[in-house]
């Protein structure tokens, strides 16, 4: 039923990082970091060789024309666990998950919350995806990420969930039209800066989806 100029963009069923959490607990992980970093190391490359093989998967069908990586890493002042320990454990599994989407000529997206300020330079250089998505107007502004890293990373959706929930309906158009204007050269796709829940006033909604095909 898709048209002959439509393809799939999939994502994983929870990201590394947060299966090995929802697997060991955010404290339990925290502690045998410290206490048992051999049993972290063997739940991290379980996990992420279940989801490579899942992803080896997808390329493979013609339809699917990207993939997206979930996998929220942070929260509003840091990432979830340090810098140094998410790439000695998570990093090598997305490079892998990465050059694989790149050795069959698809673009790797990666979605991931909170304050990744510390490790940005080696999502774009190190780990080398393709697009990046999930922003917060209290950690950045879609805007200012754009000015900062448009010209390495594709910037995606953006327009912050607090925002959509509590503007008007013509606040929410002005802002994703000056959006599109700023960022008409290159590299930019408009959207929310998360997953749209139930309770966003649905005139919203269409009032930032409409300024697409205007």
């Amino acid at each position: 039923i898709m048209s002959d100029k439509m393809k799939l963009t999939i994502f994983s069923p929870g990201g590394l990082l947060e299966n090995v959490t929802s697997v060991m607990g955010y404290e339990n992980l925290c502690i045998n970091l410290y206490d048992d970093e051999n049993l972290v190391a063997n739940i991290f490359d379980d996990i992420g060789l279940r989801l490579f093989r899942y992803y080896e998967n997808c390329v493979k069908n013609e339809l699917v024309g990207a993939i997206v990586v979930n996998d929220d890493w942070g929260f509003n002042t840091q990432t979830m666990i340090s810098p140094e320990y998410i790439k000695r454990y998570v990093f090598p599994w997305h490079k892998k998950i990465v050059n694989l989407a790149h050795e069959n000529n698809k673009p790797a997206i990666l979605h991931s919350c909170g304050n990744l300020s510390d490790i940005i330079d080696d999502i774009i250089f190190d780990l080398k995806y393709d697009g990046k998505h999930s922003y917060e107007d209290n950690i950045i502004p879609v805007e200012d990420a754009y000015r900062k890293w448009g010209e390495k990373i594709a910037i995606l959706g953006g327009i912050d969930l607090n925002f959509l929930c509590l503007n008007s309906e013509n606040e929410v158009r002005q802002r994703s039209e000056k959006l599109l204007e700023a960022t008409q050269s290159k590299g930019y796709a408009l959207g929310s800066g998360n997953s749209i829940p139930e309770y966003i006033p649905e005139e919203n909604y269409h009032a930032m989806r409409n300024c697409v095909f205007k």
